[in-house]
């Protein structure tokens, strides 16, 4: 056994371990750095608290450890770049089914005694820590279910939506006080249980609401969840670093959501209510009928513009994650390259269906970090880009979010790619983006589509270069 001493030594340790990896992973030169941060704060984290505060039942701690590491191994080696938003999301719902599991086995632990005042604080404690947990728990579920495509990513608009959120709302704060009065007379079983339920069936009911264009923020949203959810659990263990911990992760999800927001020029409590495409707008929205006279290329014809220009703009999309085309994107990079042409990369804050998804997918392929902007820095330059590519995105280059007032996606901040020469867009087909909203860049004068999978009309183009 630990002394106490050395523990909290430790978990100091382990807290100014985890503050750095977050700083690491705010930039992408110091991201690596940032990971082997928070991968040895979390050791020490582990081993003071195996050491140090259980004193019993080894056996069961060592398997627990063995399975859960055991299967953590395997998803990491496993899983795809491309699949890391749904990974990401059904992580979230082990923290949040943690927290309620460790809610309700500290509820039937009467170890330990409290009276009055404490012992209300703690009935309190217990009951934010399950509605938490449970919310995380049910949304992460549906969030996977979306961005892994096992459920459409059309939000479910039931009708008087938002009286039923406010009724389960008032449910859960009726339930909470009816819980505190029964658990100081020795029972309150029953309404922790309903109120977990209502918790469970609220988490699925806001994210089956949310339209898909929303989701980068919806991931960063449960990631706050799930840091609050973790910093509830450490009140009712007692456990300092719980605390600390879940609400480094909570406070930077929630700035990270309203950096999402502020991205797609939305109000935080409007994607709660319901995603893109959930209004009145029209405009654009439809995706029916001609809006004029599309012009197809050929990778050959491709590869010839490209080679003969002077500036490259490339913006990848989720369609580029879908392909994987990602390597083959790098390697007409630096052919490119080699042939005196400036290429950079232009990122929206919201491209695919994770914050940073096209970032840590270009770092995969070892695109250098120099030549990778964000919209902010190179929106001004598309008037001297020769040609824009495309690649596999649309509502983040869509000229509607200025164009047309009543569009769903109105006064969203986009990449203005169709003020450059020419503009080369790949995709599939025709068929709209996750907001539902079809894209006039497609019929515009200098745009030209290049039809087929990503990766296999980027290694034509590859091959003619």
């Amino acid at each position: 056994m630990l002394s106490p001493g050395i523990v909290t030594v430790s978990y100091i340790a382990a807290t100014i371990l985890f503050i750095l990896a977050l700083g690491g992973l705010s930039h992408q030169e110091t991201a690596r750095r940032g990971n082997w941060y928070g991968i040895t704060g979390m050791a020490i984290a582990l081993l003071a608290t195996v050491f140090g505060k259980v004193t019993d039942n080894y056996a069961l701690l060592v398997g627990a450890l063995v399975i859960g590491g055991s299967i953590g191994l395997f998803l990491a080696r496993r899983v795809q770049m491309t699949q890391m938003p749904e990974l990401v999301a059904i992580l979230h719902s082990l923290v949040g089914l943690a927290a309620v599991a460790v809610g309700f086995a500290t509820f039937m632990d009467h170890t330990i005694e409290y009276f009055g005042v404490e012992k209300t604080i703690h009935d309190i404690e217990i009951y934010v820590g399950i509605l938490i947990g449970a919310v995380t728990f049910s949304g992460s579920v549906i969030a996977f279910g979306k961005l892994s495509g096992r459920i459409g990513g059309k939000p479910l608009l039931l009708p008087a939506r938002h009286w039923l959120n406010l009724g389960l709302l008032l449910a859960a704060i009726w339930f909470g006080r009816e819980f505190v009065l029964q658990s100081a007379d020795g029972t309150g079983m029953t309404p922790l249980i309903v109120m977990t339920i209502i918790a469970l069936l609220f988490g699925i009911h806001m994210v089956m609401a949310i339209g898909g264009a929303d989701m980068p923020v919806v991931v960063s949203m449960l990631n706050s969840y799930s840091g609050w959810a973790a910093s509830a659990t450490g009140f009712m263990l007692s456990n300092d670093l719980l605390i600390v911990t879940g609400a480094l992760v909570g406070s930077s999800g929630a700035i990270l959501s309203y950096i999402m927001c502020r991205a797609m020029n939305r109000k935080f409590l409007n994607v709660i209510a319901g995603g893109f495409g959930t209004g009145g707008g029209t405009g654009a929205a439809a995706s029916d009928g001609e809006q004029g006279e599309i012009v197809a290329i050929e990778a050959a014809e491709t590869a010839a513009l490209l080679a003969n220009a002077k500036e490259v703009m490339i913006v990848p999309g989720y369609g580029m994650a879908v392909a994987q085309a990602q390597h083959t994107v790098y390697e007409i990079t630096k052919a490119l390259r080699a042939k005196n042409v400036n290429v950079r990369f232009g990122i929206h804050p919201v491209a695919g269906r994770m914050p940073g998804h096209m970032n840590v997918l270009l770092a995969e392929a070892k695109v250098p970090y120099d030549i990778v902007f964000e919209m902010d820095e190179v929106n001004e330059d598309f008037p001297d880009i020769d040609i824009s590519v495309v690649i596999g995105a649309n509502d983040i280059v869509n000229p509607s979010a200025q164009e047309v007032p009543d569009s769903p996606i109105a006064g969203m901040p986009v990449l203005e790619v169709w003020k450059g020469n020419t503009t080369i867009v790949l995709k599939r087909s025709m068929a709209t983006g996750y907001a539902g909203v079809q894209n006039p860049l497609f019929f515009k004068e200098n745009t030209r589509m290049l039809f087929g999978d990503a990766k296999d009309s980027l290694d034509a183009v590859l091959k003619a270069l």
